[in-house]
């Protein structure tokens, strides 16, 4: 057994304060107290909703079992919105999880007689990088890439997007651009709804207590038709879009549009579908003209709302012009002339864990194979990954700098996928296994080729983000051994660092990149 870290509190004359700062607080054998007011700390000091319990079932109908008798359980499967918030909803009541990700009938992909079917637990990694979807299925490819980072991609899921109903999640509107279904289901029932049906309002759908998604379900582009998806962020990667717009085209042969799809995000309280921006292009050839009709009908249709990433006025003024170059893409085939040569998706080639049903409690022992060694340790239920294996384990390489899964200096490598181990329910990884920085070495203590590069090449300044980067290194020249400039930006989008200006970081990769890379399968997968 692990002994218990001594890094939770910070004790001085007026008490104790934590420095804890999972969406989880801690319970059982002991509790936090704050020796001052909440509303007087800064929001990430505030403690969140605790998560006494974490269930999981091995079968899909025990799972619906299980959320028909407590229609309260709240379920998780990537967790990357879910544990954000739950640290900024709390201090609230208690809360039980139940972990949907041993669940085998929600995984996997298929496409069969013109239509694509997403598993609930499929991740936004899995569409990127699928050989198949981002030609049968671009505008959502492009919207999978766009999200996140590559750590982020591994764990959130397109479900996920589509169940929080943000009209900011990029998904949605490529979805309802491809006219998707959402299967639901609940204990001895199933229904299909269409994707616009399902939202009712600002992050609110037409989801029933007891009920799942189990399914997302679209036709495949047609050799008639063509679709883009395109966004404006703030910043070149993981940025929460200001705007962004799916679209789908059908042309005769002679080039007059029959149909059109067309649905834009980031502007209203739902992603809204343009009906009448597609219908002035119904019945046109799509030239100059039509755009330009298309792109005033729809400037005209919204009413874009004020935020802290854009105002209205700004947004209004985006639209139009977003309409008309990503017609303009479509009319001039350059549909899918910015997507990748290779999409770094930071994956190993271990297959899931299907772990046993089982429930979690902060007095539960959890077994991880752990940089290639079996350790067991408690606290996993209200506990994130990040703060387990440094309070539990002791392992104290994984750093905290964000908590919200933007810096990536929690990266580590789950079931061989690099994963930000702040956004990681502890519990879920239960039966998996685990590598972090501290694995990365030989044995014998000789660094790993891309840590002497790292040291070669001055790539490491303050070190608070280093282990992060030498993870998510690893894990990009395990996937690709001979990465381009290009591969290394995208592979690497999702680590920051605040001293070295990349350019050393990026020389380091590129000089391990001609070492021999021979990563431990046990540990590195």
């Amino acid at each position: 057994m692990l002994a218990r870290g001594r890094r939770e509190t910070e004790t001085g004359a007026s008490g104790s304060i934590p420095l804890h700062r999972s969406a989880f607080t801690r319970s059982g054998s002991r509790v936090y107290t704050l020796s001052m007011a909440a509303e007087s700390l800064h929001p990430v000091q505030r403690p969140g909703r605790h998560v006494e319990l974490v269930l999981r079932f091995p079968s899909l109908p025990e799972t619906l079992v299980a959320l028909a008798d407590d229609p309260s359980i709240i379920p998780v499967a990537g967790g990357t919105d879910l544990i954000l918030d739950l640290h900024r909803g709390g201090p609230g009541e208690p809360v039980t999880l139940l972990d949907l990700t041993t669940i085998r009938e929600l995984r996997g992909i298929t496409i069969a007689d013109g239509i694509v079917r997403l598993g609930a637990l499929t991740t936004h990694n899995d569409i990127a990088g699928h050989p198949e979807l981002p030609v049968v299925a671009l505008p959502l490819a492009q919207a999978c890439l766009e999200i996140g980072s590559p750590q982020l991609r591994n764990r959130a899921t397109i479900a996920g997007n589509i169940a929080t109903a943000s009209p900011a999640n990029d998904t949605i509107s490529a979805l309802l651009a491809l006219d998707a279904m959402v299967v639901i289901a609940s204990n001895g029932a199933e229904r299909t709804v269409r994707l616009d049906d399902f939202f009712t309002g600002f992050r609110s759908t037409v989801l029933q207590p007891g009920e799942l998604i189990t399914a997302i379900e679209f036709p495949t582009l047609g050799d008639s038709e063509s679709g883009i998806w395109a966004k404006l962020g703030n910043r070149a990667a993981q940025a929460i879009s200001v705007v962004h717009l799916g679209i789908v085209v059908d042309r005769a042969d002679d080039g007059v549009v029959r149909d059109a799809r067309i649905a834009i995000g980031s502007v209203a309280a739902r992603v809204e579908v343009l009906h009448d921006a597609a219908s002035a292009l119904i019945g046109r050839a799509l030239d100059e003209t039509s755009i330009a009709a298309c792109a005033e009908v729809a400037a005209a249709a919204v009413t874009p709302l004020d935020d802290v990433r854009a105002t209205a006025a700004y947004r209004s003024a985006l639209i139009p012009t977003l309409v008309r170059r990503s017609l303009d893409a479509i009319r001039t085939g350059a549909t899918d002339h910015q997507w990748p040569g290779r999409v770094p998706c930071l994956v190993g080639d271990m297959p899931p864990n299907n772990s046993e049903g089982r429930a979690v409690d902060d007095h539960s022992e959890i077994q991880v194979m752990l940089n290639g060694e079996p350790v067991s340790g408690r606290h996993a239920a209200s506990a994130t990954l990040l703060d387990w294996l440094r309070d539990e384990a002791g392992l104290t390489g994984t750093k905290e700098g964000c908590a919200e899964g933007e810096c990536g200096a929690c990266t580590v490598q789950l079931d061989g996928d690099a994963v930000m181990a702040c956004l990681v329910p502890a519990a879920q990884v239960d039966g998996h296994s685990v590598a972090t920085v501290e694995g990365m070495a030989d044995p014998d203590g000789t660094p790993h080729a891309i840590q002497q590069a790292f040291v070669d090449e001055f790539a490491v300044q303050c070190g608070f983000c280093i282990p992060g980067f030498i993870v998510a290194s690893a894990s990009l020249l395990g996937e690709i051994h001979d990465p381009t400039d290009d591969d290394i930006r995208l592979g690497l989008s999702g680590n920051l660092c605040r001293c070295t200006g990349y350019y050393p970081i990026m020389q380091a990769v590129r000089q391990a990149s001609v070492v021999p890379v021979e990563l431990d399968e046990s540990v590195f997968g």
